[in-house]
């Protein structure tokens, strides 16, 4: 009897897996795509060469038919795979259950053209119990998520090949290019420096008092002063105007309330509490899983995910491209399990917790957690894994199982103080219940904001009492204008825009960065001139071919595709509303 061939997409990936399928199998890899569109015309086959759409690769008089063909460093693979399927009785096409992975195992299809059964195998752990299942119910290849990759990869090459000479024409410089998602993610980081180089400045002072109760010391800002409020950074504009009436201090009158307070009683005139209580968040997904590790571990979205996908090949976590944020029912069992065991049942909710998905989710896979029906410990993973590895799966381990703990709960105390023309306010934080907190906390793009989010205990104290003023100081300040985008926030604003996938987001940001459209300034993404000009060029061709847009490539594929005005997330819709900005 001749064996199986299992073919899935990565060398690391067939290696994993042979061990687990034992000596009836041979696992080998496609290493991606076989076939393509054609990068350049000489992969163009002769037959078609010298016809008016073949610089495309599609042909748009036809209903958009694209032209395939194997790169010349694809063929001797192509040929040992072919070699490979003639011993074999039966062929497993295990490629990832997404569109890219269902594109690859029809390509196979189209490519080897098999004699022998064919089955779709789809798993999302690589784990032994989980092969077992996945070859215990194969299906076939879904033409849906094919067709659904096939328009996303013609909408690209119509973009890119129709704007990119633009371009080159516009700014003399062939070196450059256009793309359907990294021309709007370029786009929303030169926006922001347009808002940031219009951003007008306004200065203000602030008062903190030092204050003592019960033996310690502690802060209280100043609120107001002569019956008016206090003036900060949220009071103006972007134009620098104050938008509300309150105070605006200066350094002359901060001396003068320093002189009135210090030294002095402050009586304490309310003492308000209040719970609070804070949920955990949900297990990660793809492009929270980019945006948490660029916060924690300063890595690069493209450093997280191929990191992932080493953790994912070898086993320890479940397939990294997802954008569900459900666990399956072994998952919860398994964080449920961890959560007794090592934080108590005083912090296990008494039924699961449900993350619900947005409406554009695919759901195709659970989200991102430790492989296995029990997780591996993370000292374990630490003494068997390379150190970048472990530190991201010690970071999915804990959000995973964070995300079944219950909330946390605390209190925020609000105390107000009245000393000679003065009112001061001190706020406390503090956390009666830590729940959830004690296996995981999210991280913070603001820094500033997350310290004020810190527990801050303030001493004991009652109404009426008499604090002194240990000592009063100014300081002065600037309104600053929006924050640059970093790669987590840039992730970010286009999950949230409905841009691109997730998936691409690490190879999006890398492009723009390779091609000088974008530097990095620290951590923040700063656009280049080349970058602006890139920009001001496309929007002004855009501008310039409205009237002439219904007759495009872009615009025929959009009237043949239904779901272009409907669903944002369409391939064709994202299109759409590109040419609507």
């Amino acid at each position: 009897m001749g064996k199986s061939l299992v073919i899935v997409e990565s060398p690391a990936k067939a290696k994993t897996i042979s061990k687990i399928l034992g000596k009836d199998f041979v696992v080998e890899a496609s290493i991606g795509h076989i076939r393509d569109l054609p990068k350049s015309a000489k992969e163009i086959p002769a037959k078609v060469k010298g016809q008016s759409w073949t610089r495309l690769g599609i042909n748009i008089d036809s209903d958009f038919e694209p032209l395939y063909v194997v790169s010349e460093g694809k063929k001797a693979h192509v040929t040992h795979l072919k070699k490979l399927l003639k011993s074999a009785d039966e062929l497993y096409l295990a490629t990832d259950e997404d569109r890219e992975g269902e594109s690859i195992a029809w390509h196979l299809m189209e490519v080897l053209k098999p004699k022998v059964p064919v089955k779709r195998l789809v798993f999302h752990e690589i784990t032994p119990k989980a092969i077992k299942h996945a070859l215990s119910n194969v299906r076939d290849i879904k033409e849906d998520l094919v067709q659904a990759q096939e328009v996303r990869r013609v909408v690209d090459r119509l973009f890119g090949y129709q704007v990119s000479p633009l371009l080159w024409n516009k700014l003399k410089n062939r070196n450059l290019s256009a793309g359907r998602v990294q021309s709007a993610a370029l786009r929303l980081t030169v926006e922001r420096e347009r808002e940031r180089l219009a951003f007008i400045s306004a200065d203000w002072w602030s008062v903190e008092a030092l204050l003592q109760a019960s033996g310690k010391k502690f802060k209280a800002r100043l609120s107001s002063w002569e019956e008016q409020s206090i003036a900060n950074g949220s009071a103006f504009n972007d134009k620098g105007v104050l938008t509300r009436n309150s105070l605006v201090l200066t350094e002359s009158l901060v001396a003068d309330i320093q002189k009135a307070i210090e030294g002095q009683n402050a009586t304490v005139d309310s003492k308000t509490t209040r719970g609070f209580t804070e949920k955990p968040k949900p297990p990660f997904i793809t492009s929270t899983l980019q945006q948490e590790a660029i916060r924690k571990l300063r890595w690069t979205a493209k450093r997280t995910m191929q990191v992932a996908q080493r953790l994912y090949e070898n086993g320890w976590i479940t397939y990294m491209r997802t954008d569900s944020k459900s666990l399956s029912e072994q998952a919860i069992e398994a964080a449920r399990s961890l959560i007794t065991q090592n934080y108590g049942k005083q912090n296990l909710p008494s039924k699961a917790v449900i993350y619900s998905n947005s409406k554009d989710a695919q759901e195709a896979h659970e989200a991102i957690r430790p492989a296995g029906e029990s997780f591996k410990s993370l000292s374990a993973a630490e003494s068997q894994l390379p150190r970048d590895e472990y530190r991201l799966y010690e970071l999915i381990w804990k959000r995973t199982v964070a995300s079944q703990m219950l909330p946390a709960k605390g209190e925020r105390l609000t105390a107000k103080f009245s000393v000679d023309k003065a009112i001061l306010t001190a706020t406390g934080k503090s956390y009666t219940f830590q729940g959830f907190r004690l296996a995981y906390v999210e991280g913070a793009d603001d820094e500033e904001a997350a310290l004020s989010e810190k527990e801050i205990i303030l001493p004991n104290f009652a109404e009426k009492d008499q604090l002194p003023v240990v000592e009063a100081s100014g300081a002065g300040h600037s309104t600053k204008p929006p924050a640059r985008f970093t790669e987590a926030s840039l992730v970010q604003e286009l999950e949230k825009k409905g841009i691109g996938r997730p998936s691409t987001y690490a190879s999006i940001i890398e492009n723009i960065v390779n091609r000088k459209y974008v530097f990095k300034k620290g951590s923040a993404l700063t656009p280049s001139f080349r970058g602006m000009i890139v920009i001001r060029a496309l929007a002004n061709c855009l501008l310039k071919s409205r009237r002439r847009v219904e007759y495009s490539p872009h615009a025929i594929l959009l009237s043949h595709c239904p779901s272009s005005e409907s669903d944002s997330t369409h391939p064709c819709g994202e299109v759409n509303k590109w040419l609507k900005l």
